[in-house]
């Protein structure tokens, strides 16, 4: 049916397009590019040879405008796919535009010199989709993404104004590694040591990083210590659910992990400005990033669950009524079909799916979009055959 590219071949990039390759009637021709074309290789060789799809790949610098126009305009695809750095999603959208291609990534930009993200700079590119008739789709990992995706899930089915909602994201997975993080090491410790943020009344409230926390119960897996973080689909949801009176974000931390990331800040090792090293610059977030286990090699050996959803606070015909939404994804069966680890499979798995609704125009619009402004449910139910079931609950015993 259509022509996709795929930018990144980090372990997310890996699970596209093994999802890809799995609807390859509507996906067609499937072209994976990266800085380094051996990594493309890699993926496009196990691909083959666990379905007999042919990938092609190619290198292309994502930092760089001309060298991804030149690859759009040759390959002509459909759809662009970000999964590379969100350092990269800018350079990326105005490719896309000046190929006239449309494109869908699963985390929002953030400039490389500050750890901060925030939509504005890709909303700012709404009018000129609009003007050349392209679709834009942000954030379409799990969360942002999926959690995005149940929210709309529950204002269209379940609510007629909802009030409070807490997004809550726990990894009881065990890597046997004294300390690594599960994507991308710079992004992850950038995101998770920047100030908490939630939305309260109208406003967004700061808070120190990581200074709230308390215990969550998830289901399957019992009571974890969950920290409040600010998480860039906070910003969406309160401006297109505009009943929302709170929106907060929690995910677990293991002490180990906690202890580990204290010693790499206090040691400046979390620093992203460059310093001078034997007459080189470098940055020791990046060289830090090169010390640490690979995310992608995480997979083998990694037990556990990871347990994702939503819980909402609201009103139902003028009853008070609870929701809670979630899917519990495997370690072990994530690598089983794919070769990595939950955390990117709970993120490649929605980027497929959110490009299948495009393509088969079940999602469809001039313009940039966040997800939760599409209708979510033939997404919950490709998802679900997909590899991701959810489950839900109404009206039970939930923490707020």
């Amino acid at each position: 049916m259509s022509k996709v590219i795929v930018i990144g071949a980090g372990g997310v990039g890996t699970v596209v397009v093994h999802k890809l390759a799995q609807n390859a009637t509507v996906f067609t021709e499937i072209l994976l590019a990266s800085r380094t074309k051996s990594k493309c290789g890699a993926i496009a060789a196990d691909v083959k040879k666990r379905y007999n799809v042919e990938i092609k790949t190619a290198a292309v610098d994502a930092d760089n405008v001309p060298e991804l126009v030149k690859l759009f305009n040759e390959f002509q695809p459909k759809l662009v796919i970000n999964v590379a750095l969100p350092y990269q999603d800018l350079t990326i959208m105005t490719a896309c535009l000046e190929s006239g291609v449309n494109y869908l990534d699963t985390a929002n930009y953030e400039p490389k010199d500050k750890a901060h993200f925030e939509y504005s700079w890709q909303w700012a590119y709404q009018e000129k989709f609009k003007k050349a008739g392209l679709t834009a789709i942000l954030g379409c990992g799990f969360d942002p993404g999926v959690t995005s995706v149940f929210t709309a899930f529950a204002a269209k089915h379940y609510f007629d104004e909802m009030h409070y909602l807490d997004i809550v994201d726990c990894n009881a997975g065990n890597h046997g590694k004294a300390f690594a993080t599960n994507f991308n090491p710079e992004i992850n410790i950038r995101e998770i040591t920047q100030e908490g943020k939630f939305w309260e009344n109208g406003q967004w409230h700061t808070t120190l990083p990581l200074s709230i926390h308390k215990e969550l119960n998830y289901p399957e897996i019992g009571a974890k210590d969950s920290y409040l973080l600010y998480h860039e689909e906070l910003e969406s949801l309160v401006k297109n659910f505009p009943t929302l009176k709170r929106a907060r974000f929690w995910m677990t931390f293991g002490q180990e992990y906690l202890t580990h990331l204290r010693v790499i800040q206090n040691i400046g090792m979390s620093r992203i400005d460059e310093i001078e090293y034997n007459g080189q610059k470098i940055v020791p977030i990046q060289f830090l990033k090169a010390v640490l286990p690979n995310p992608q090699e995480l997979g083998e050996n990694y037990t556990g669950w990871t347990s994702i959803g939503c819980r909402i606070r609201g009103v139902k015909e003028g009853k008070p009524t609870t929701f809670y939404i979630y899917n519990n994804c495997s370690h072990e069966a994530a690598f089983h079909e794919t070769g990595t680890q939950a955390v990117s499979y709970t993120t490649g798995v929605p980027a497929m799916t959110g490009a299948y609704m495009f393509l088969t125009g079940k999602w469809s619009g001039a313009g940039v979009y966040n997800v939760e402004q599409f209708d979510p449910d033939p997404f919950l139910e490709k998802l679900a055959q997909s590899g991701l079931p959810y489950k839900f609950e109404v009206n039970g015993d939930l923490e707020f």
